[in-house]
């Protein structure tokens, strides 16, 4: 049986044209990726820096609000001493001459003065504690939707990683998904949008329930705050 060397030249060009279609088809995708990742990261670093600007003001508001509830009690302990004062000096000029009374008339007005004052001051610092904790609540939403992007964009990055290391073109379309949900929920933090996918941050952020011990200390501390 004779060999065709021109058959033999053929099977060999078609089996190189082969290995640099897939070598060009692996680079392609390859490049791909480094390209998308490279633009992921960059992504990421904006909105950590966004995100770390957020926490800090959520850490003031947080502080200003404790600060605002300590006066508000404050005031209001000022408050009820000033009342008691004033029922006990109006006892008190009952039982004096009428001569004597005038002085704790002025007296008793003067408490009576202070209380309405401390009053006024205390609904004054109840409304700044409760924008703060508005405030915070709106940077919140905000922090929640940079926390969902950095967790979304870390798994696209992983996907990535699989689909450069496997050369499954499918695993790039699967990584895209996440990436796109990633991207998507840091424009909303970057763009201040009221966009809050309340389940899915439940499902990332669960605590573990509290203990007895700590659900008494919680309703202790509610008790104690409402006499306020």
């Amino acid at each position: 049986m004779e060999i065709d060397p021109t058959e033999v030249v053929n099977f060999d060009d078609e089996e190189e044209t082969t290995a640099t279609s897939k070598e060009k088809s692996r680079n392609q995708l390859n490049s791909y990726v480094a390209i998308t990742v490279a633009l992921l990261a960059t992504f990421m670093g904006i909105c950590q820096v966004k995100g770390d600007n957020i926490v800090q003001q959520m850490q003031q508001a947080q502080a200003d609000k404790i600060d605002y509830w300590a006066w508000y009690q404050a005031r209001n302990i000022r408050e009820e001493i000033a009342n008691a004062t004033v029922v006990q000096l109006q006892l008190q000029a009952n039982s004096q001459p009428p001569a004597a009374r005038s002085t704790y008339q002025k007296q008793i007005v003067a408490f009576q003065q202070l209380a309405r004052s401390q009053n006024q001051k205390k609904e004054e610092l109840r409304a700044k504690a409760e924008n703060e904790q508005k405030k915070y609540d709106k940077l919140n939403v905000h922090d929640d939707q940079f926390d969902l992007s950095d967790a979304f964009v870390s798994i696209a990055i992983a996907l990535f990683a699989l689909t450069s290391l496997l050369q499954k073109r499918w695993l790039f379309g699967a990584a895209m998904i996440p990436t796109a949900f990633g991207v998507f929920m840091g424009f909303t933090g970057l763009l201040a949008w009221d966009i809050h996918p309340k389940e899915l941050t439940k499902l990332i952020s669960q605590t573990p329930p509290k203990t007895e011990a700590e659900l008494k200390l919680t309703s202790n501390y509610s008790s104690a705050r409402s006499q306020f």
